[in-house]
């Protein structure tokens, strides 16, 4: 058997004391969540301190991609429908339908396209090409009165976010992307200037599709 020292009374924190750690460690968890997690996560910056430390358009590109995502799954047709539609299409249907071609093969047809996406003061916006892993997109965007910060990046069902590259007020990119995966892959821009800005965005290459998904 051990024999321990009872502390004594004096030893033992205060009610007061008890009560002012609890009140510090609430205020700390407060600044955290208003400075750092709201910012970072939601896009909501109510301190303005998201922004200095770029926390806020860290949460606005996630936010934006949840909002995407969730449409995709609204607009998406059940599996059971498109069981449906394969079963009664016919077979003279069939067979007038045109090879598709996958746009890893050598034969597929390399296409070349120009959008443009007009951002007000504070607007984002995002556009995506569907592409298969190792398809090289070209690309080339420019700003037509100011700049814009900007996340290069990529989704798949089963990948929620893959970065390519980010900058801030910028005029315009150009390069090559090359598919990490199956998926979509592009650009999401955003307006901090007080301007109206067009954003001109060429691409070339064998990817599927092209279009504004925000």
């Amino acid at each position: 058997m051990f024999n321990s020292q009872l502390p004594s009374m004096s030893d033992l924190p205060t009610s007061r004391q008890l009560f002012g750690s609890t009140v510090v460690a609430i205020a700390g968890a407060a600044a955290i969540l208003v400075t750092i997690v709201l910012p970072s996560e939601y896009g909501i910056d109510p301190t303005g301190a998201g922004s200095t430390f770029g926390l806020t358009e860290m949460g606005e590109i996630k936010t934006q991609l949840a909002e995407e995502a969730a449409a995709d799954r609204v607009s998406e047709p059940s599996k059971a429908s498109r069981d449906a539609v394969a079963i009664g299409a016919s077979t003279e249907e069939q067979r007038a339908a045109p090879a598709r071609v996958d746009a890893q093969s050598p034969d597929a047809a390399i296409r070349s396209d120009q959008t443009e996406v007009v951002l007000k003061p504070g607007q984002g916006a995002e556009v995506k090409v569907d592409a298969a892993k190792g398809v090289r997109i070209g690309f080339d965007w420019s700003v037509r009165g100011g700049t814009v910060n900007f996340d290069t990046h990529a989704d798949a069902p089963s990948i929620s976010y893959h970065g390519y590259g980010k900058g801030k007020q910028s005029a315009g990119e150009n390069g090559t992307l090359v598919a990490a995966f199956d998926g979509k892959h592009g650009w999401f821009w955003r307006n901090r200037t007080k301007n109206t800005v067009t954003i001109i965005l060429k691409t070339t290459g064998t990817y599927s599709d092209v279009k504004r998904v925000v």
